[in-house]
């Protein structure tokens, strides 16, 4: 009797160990992302794909996607309604304008800031960074990705592509998402970040 109770605890423990699985990814950032879409507190998914979420799918790490930017602000920019995916229009200003190189091909994007986060602590100095790449609707995402950003102290501002991550409308259709401006479109494969997300 004493060996079957011990049996018992040793299946139980093995079934709770199996339903706490590591958090997948090979980078920190992965692994944040794949615990934030766990936690049902912060998932952007529904309620029915949460259920059978294991892991979002990325590119692999790639540091040729790790650039260091120049940094050029443009101070006299006016505010304007950003467009999203429903009527609501954030205000966004320009903020400054990126240039950089990948695979030999000169890029620039220009990057933004949210008037409404201004008075939000800890947004003060946030920046938001959307692109438009080559693998939009194939590997990634048709409508485009973000990078989460910062202002930098001095002309130069690194740029990893590693961070790009899907406006939460790629899951859920109740979001609104801005927009990605047409001039943000790299004339070329940007293979890292988050890949496009395929219901199970």
């Amino acid at each position: 009797m004493r060996n079957l109770t011990l049996l018992l605890l040793f299946v139980s423990f093995i079934s709770c160990g199996q339903d706490k699985r590591p958090i997948q990814g090979e980078t920190e950032f992965q692994r944040e992302m794949n615990a934030q879409f766990k936690d049902a507190t912060e998932t952007p998914l529904t309620e029915k794909d949460r259920k059978h979420f294991t892991a979002l799918e990325f590119f692999k790490f790639d540091s040729i996607y790790v650039v260091t930017a120049s940094f050029k602000r443009t101070p006299n920019e006016k505010p304007f309604k950003m467009k999203t995916t429903t009527n609501r229009r954030p205000l966004y200003v320009k903020y400054g304008e990126l240039s950089f190189t990948i695979k030999g091909k000169d890029l620039k994007l220009n990057i933004y800031q949210n008037q409404g986060l201004l008075e939000k602590e800890g947004y003060e100095d946030y920046l938001f960074l959307p692109f438009l790449d080559e693998t939009n609707g194939e590997e990634s995402y048709g409508g485009g990705r973000y990078i989460e950003a910062r202002i930098p102290e001095g002309d130069t501002m690194v740029i990893d592509f590693n961070t790009a991550y899907n406006p939460y409308c790629a899951y859920n259709s109740k979001y609104s998402c801005p927009v990605v401006p047409r001039q943000n479109y790299l004339r070329v494969k940007i293979e890292a970040g988050v890949k496009a997300y395929k219901k199970k």
